[in-house]
């Protein structure tokens, strides 16, 4: 074993660092304010703050359904742009707006006439912790006002994934930050109120406060990404001219659906797959449900280290693809990996050393805190293997290999995460902690398959000839 062949130079790793830490700081700042916020509506209650994790969770359905659309998407705007045609850029761009625009179209009818079901569905007896009618009644309350954030939401994936996908990392940076220091405040000031000497300028709103918070901070970072492309032509020069036309050329329709659409249906497939993963759980009461929220803001924290390898491998690998540097893209795409492993290492060393800590800074039972803890712990002894799975699915996308990774990430989860969960929370009485253990641990199978899959390199594809 050279091993020169797994570990790079200075000025290989000064290249991955920076389009990676960008997008760490960008999803650090954002996972840490959501921590931030998670906190301050668990410390008015647990039937607050496990009604929204419901509602965000059903919402995480939409946004990996846009995310996945618009980063199927990206992986011919990364090779159009390593390739210099900012003819297909746009062409990527306007179907990023028809696409976005459709799904968030769906997801508000849906949400809409079927939301109150789709939150009692989580709602389940199991335990002596939170009310159920009230955490329903807070959760629709948080599900009508946070409606309004679904078109900047739309708009800021469309921008964002372009300009990651051409190497401006930063600027979708800037423009979280700004976001989410807005969200904060906002946060504090309308869940709690602001009531200088009894004058109530703003009243609590508890629970819709916290919603409003984040639909003016979408708006925010929407226009914020909006704006700087449109005036900077020099650094983005695909964005002139780009609305003059909405219509998409055929030629490419047909190759962006068979590429892109395995990506949107794989997303869209795996948010569903963990919502119903949650659900499982979920029999075991509402402090599961609670202990899960708690346990998913940290390690969402300190997994952003690790995850942002996996952005690194479909902005770069997929711009070396597109200039047709395949042995340079299978060099760096393997070095990446080892980066990766070491770093999710010490994420979960750092996430056992906080699993005792963190929970009790919510206001909630002692019973849930543990349970999180718990939670907590399982994830960090399984941090490698999760890495590892995340860099091996961006490979084989970036390569266009999206069927594969279909059926590598959701199928995965359908046939085999899913159908483990219903089975043990349903026959079984095992407690939520070693179900998830069971669920988590199946992905081993999952991570040694996506290994071998990206050792045989059939992802290395160019898309733009």
């Amino acid at each position: 074993m050279n091993l020169h062949d797994y570990i790079g130079n200075k000025v290989f790793y000064k290249k991955i660092l920076m389009v990676a830490v960008p997008i760490m700081v960008e999803s650090g700042i954002s996972n840490f304010v959501n921590l931030l916020d998670n906190v301050m509506v668990g410390r008015i209650g647990t039937e607050q703050m496990s009604a929204v994790s419901i509602v965000n969770q059903l919402i995480f359905v939409y946004s990996l359904c846009v995310i996945g659309g618009v980063e199927g998407l990206s992986i011919f705007t990364a090779q159009f742009f390593g390739k210099n045609d900012h003819d297909g850029i746009q062409a990527t761009f306007r179907a990023k707006l028809w696409l976005s625009g459709g799904v968030s179209f769906a997801a508000f009818t849906i949400l809409i006439l079927w939301g109150p079901e789709l939150i009692g569905f989580y709602l389940n007896e199991g335990s002596e912790a939170g009310d159920l009618a009230a955490a329903q009644g807070y959760a629709e309350q948080y599900l009508h006002i946070i409606f309004l954030s679904f078109p900047a939401f739309m708009f800021i994936q469309v921008y964002g994934s372009t300009l990651k996908a051409c190497g401006k990392t930063v600027i979708p940076m800037r423009a979280s930050i700004v976001a989410v220091l807005t969200n904060l405040v906002l946060n504090y000031l309308l869940i709690y109120g602001m009531n200088p000497n009894g004058l109530a300028i703003i009243p609590p709103m508890g629970v819709k406060g916290a919603a409003i918070a984040t639909v003016i901070s979408r708006y925010t970072e929407m226009i914020i990404l909006v704006i700087w492309p449109h005036r900077h032509h020099n650094q983005a020069p695909y964005i002139r001219g780009v609305y003059k036309t909405l219509k998409v050329p055929c030629k490419l329709i047909g190759r962006f659906a068979r590429t892109g659409a395995p990506v949107l249906i794989n997303e869209t497939l795996w948010s569903m797959g963990m919502s119903m993963l949650l659900q499982c759980y979920s029999l075991r009461g509402l402090d599961v449900v609670a202990a899960f929220n708690i346990s998913g803001t940290i390690t969402n924290l300190f997994s952003i280290v690790f995850f942002s390898m996996g952005d690194a491998v479909a902005i770069i690998v997929g711009q070396l693809l597109g200039a047709g540097k395949q042995h340079e893209a299978m060099d760096t795409d393997r070095k990446i990996f080892v980066f990766a492993l070491f770093f999710s290492a010490l994420t979960g060393i750092m996430l056992l050393s906080v699993s005792g800590l963190f929970p009790g800074i919510y206001n909630t039972d002692e019973g849930i805190k543990l349970l999180a803890s718990q939670l907590i712990c399982v994830y960090a002894a399984f941090c490698p293997m999760i890495a590892l799975c995340h860099c091996s699915y961006f490979t084989l996308r970036c390569g266009g290999r999206t069927i594969i990774s279909f059926l590598f990430d959701s199928a995965f989860t359908w046939t085999v995460s899913v159908p483990v969960a219903f089975v043990l929370s349903r026959v079984t009485d095992l407690d939520a902690v070693l179900i998830y253990l069971c669920v988590t641990g199946a992905d081993l199978l999952k991570m040694m398959l996506g290994l071998a899959l990206v050792k045989k390199g059939i992802w290395l594809n160019n898309l733009t000839e």
